[in-house]
């Protein structure tokens, strides 16, 4: 059976193989045991407020509060994992729906309960405070304290925090509402006799066939044009909560809330974006070789992920293959560890089955084992994917297996660096060995998976980011956001990085903001992508210069987890992100990718 020749109707979950799901039973070995963790969890965490009011009364008492605070916390990371895991394989289960609503619920209760904690430590003297945190029983929570600290400013009363901390509950709600609406109740009808699911439209919009490719794209894009008017409700919603929490913290915008923890100057957003507008017509020249190859009069939409050579069917175990054999240059070490995961530790969900929400992620899951969620479909894109998810699972392996849980964990400035330098360290080893074997059509093909990833993290998602940021303006500004207002501001982004090269339907375009839950929900995370694709480019060229060191430098920031804060942890390993170099340096090899495929491309017979 071929890639694009599937039985429309997909299995149940109930019956995809075992070995093509992930270990969840190492969470909780029955639904049973995480319902009686959900009725003794609540009571755990309502203990904790008898710390109130004592913690600066002692070091004792202090070191009591926060080693008991760390147990809860750690327990309700595994109990809201299981609970989000189970929502998104299946999300036609109303039970597992129900039990990701009820975990939320608890984990709003915790920031609620334990809200006492950073206004008590602010009220305490700060010389005394950092001579407690000298102490072996408290010196663990060193780096988190100080963090706490230095947000001083940004920290209200005791009273005020403790409604922020209730109010986290109600303010998630539309969070919850998109993926249920997208996952549950959307339909997007079939292309080429099979049933368009979330799982399957990257597949679909990238098959051989050209109305395929179009059917798909259109009825996804339908699919949610029909309720616009609700999607751009829950996301103005989204975004003045975010605003207003901005505000309650005493932020000047919400840009700046959300980039403050993690010292993250707004600049480099900014000069992200700047430099991604100075070099569009990269994007632009890209979209003309991909029309001059396909022979089209024009370049639609629904072509640019369509295939220039033959697609190459590509199982898992081939991609575990290829991922192992790419990373070598990390270490035995690493790479038996990373093969452990993919195969017999069971950390991928990768079985394509009804109700399955769209997307791929990494988990770290309670320090149980890392957990990667993804739908496999046989392809260039599902290994690249692979590669991506397995960088976040071994940056948490590491990282947690060096730091105790009282060190806050990478955040996600981190944590796209590593996904995005495994894809491309493991593809500059196949690069190699398709040219040794004179092999051009897979090289076009990897090139392809390059441009494909470039595509989504250089193009998209800096387009978001820019949306996002807009959006995020008007509101503070007094605006609003309608649905043809969001629907206009997208298509007027993806224009500036289409140039000339490809052929809109506005309309259809303009509705991809309402595709993209986790990524604008989140707010200000679609950024990351593109500063991750930058920084991890940077460390690989390392490699060809001093292979020894750019080895240690490199374990070393996924050591370093969140010990060091994002900006401070990629200096050490030899990457300066206040500058612009790194995202022009990407751009470069952007730029060469797209050189080398005219290269070959010309030098090919036109299938037309």
């Amino acid at each position: 059976m071929t890639i694009t020749q599937r039985k429309a109707a997909l299995p149940p979950r109930a019956d995809v193989p075992r070995e093509q799901t992930w270990d969840i039973e190492a969470l909780f070995a029955t639904p049973g045991d995480w319902e009686a963790e959900s009725q003794a969890l609540p009571a755990a965490i309502d203990a904790l407020a008898a710390h109130s009011g004592k913690l600066g009364s002692s070091p004792e008492a202090l070191a009591a509060f926060l080693r008991e605070s760390d147990e809860v916390e750690l327990r309700l990371g595994r109990f809201f994992s299981y609970a989000s895991m189970g929502a998104s394989v299946d999300g036609r289960d109303a039970a597992a729906a129900a039990r990701r609503d009820r975990a939320s619920a608890v984990a709003a209760s915790f920031g609620s309960v334990t809200a006492f904690a950073e206004p008590e430590l602010l009220a305490m003297d700060e010389a005394t405070l950092r001579g407690w945190l000298q102490r072996p029983d408290l010196e663990g929570h060193r780096i988190r304290v100080e963090r706490v600290l230095r947000d001083r400013a940004h920290v209200r009363s005791a009273e005020v925090e403790e409604l922020l901390g209730a109010v986290q509950a109600p303010f998630s709600s539309e969070r919850g509402i998109h993926p249920a609406l997208a996952n549950m109740d959307l339909r997007f009808g079939t292309a080429g006799g099979e049933t368009v699911t979330q799982g399957n439209v990257d597949r679909l919009t990238s098959a051989p066939d050209r109305e395929v490719r179009r059917q798909a794209w259109e009825n996804y894009a339908d699919a949610h044009l029909a309720v616009r008017h609700a999607q751009a409700g829950m996301y103005a919603t989204n975004v003045r909560q975010n605003v207003f929490l901005a505000r309650a913290r005493r932020y000047p915008d919400a840009i700046t809330a959300a980039l403050a923890p993690d010292r993250i100057p707004v600049e480099v957003v900014t000069t992200l974006l700047d430099t991604y507008r100075a070099h569009t017509p990269t994007w632009h020249r890209y979209w003309n070789v991909r029309r001059r190859w396909l022979g089209l009069p024009e370049l639609r939409e629904y072509d640019v992920k369509a295939a220039l050579v033959p697609p190459r069917p590509v199982s898992y175990e081939q991609a575990v293959e290829w991922i192992a054999e790419g990373m070598a240059p990390l270490g035995e070490d690493y790479v038996r560890e990373l093969r452990a995961g993919l195969t017999t530790e069971r950390w991928v969900d990768y079985a394509e089955n009804d109700g399955k929400r769209q997307g791929a992620y990494s988990a770290g899951a309670g320090r149980v084992k890392p957990y990667i969620f993804m739908t496999w479909s046989g392809t260039m894109s599902s290994y690249s994917t692979l590669a991506h998810e397995i960088g976040h699972s071994m940056h948490s392996l590491l990282s947690q297996r060096e730091h105790p849980f009282a060190v806050p964990r990478y955040t996600l400035f981190h944590a796209e660096v590593a996904s995005n330098f495994n894809q491309a360290m493991v593809r500059q080893h196949l690069l190699k060995r398709a040219r040794e074997a004179g092999d051009t059509d897979f090289e076009v093909a990897i090139i392809e998976e390059a441009l494909g990833n470039f595509h989504r993290y250089f193009f998209i998602m800096p387009t978001l980011a820019a949306f996002e940021l807009e959006c995020y303006r008007r509101i503070e500004a007094g605006g609003t956001l309608s649905a043809p207002d969001l629907i206009t501001l997208t298509a007027d982004l993806l224009k500036q990085g289409y140039g000339d090269g490809v052929t809109m339907d506005r309309e259809r375009s303009g509705i991809l903001w309402a595709q993209f839950s986790t990524h604008l929900y989140a707010n200000f995370y679609a950024y990351q992508y593109a500063t991750g694709i930058s920084a991890a480019h940077q460390l690989l060229a390392q490699f060809g210069e001093d292979p020894g060191g750019a080895r240690e430098r490199y374990l070393a920031f996924l050591r370093s987890g969140g010990s060091l804060d994002p900006i401070d942890a990629l200096r050490e390993a030899g990457v300066d992100m206040l500058s612009r170099g790194p995202v022009e340096a990407t751009f470069r090899t952007l730029a060469g990718y797209v050189d080398r495929l005219e290269d070959l491309l010309a030098a090919r017979p036109s299938p037309k």
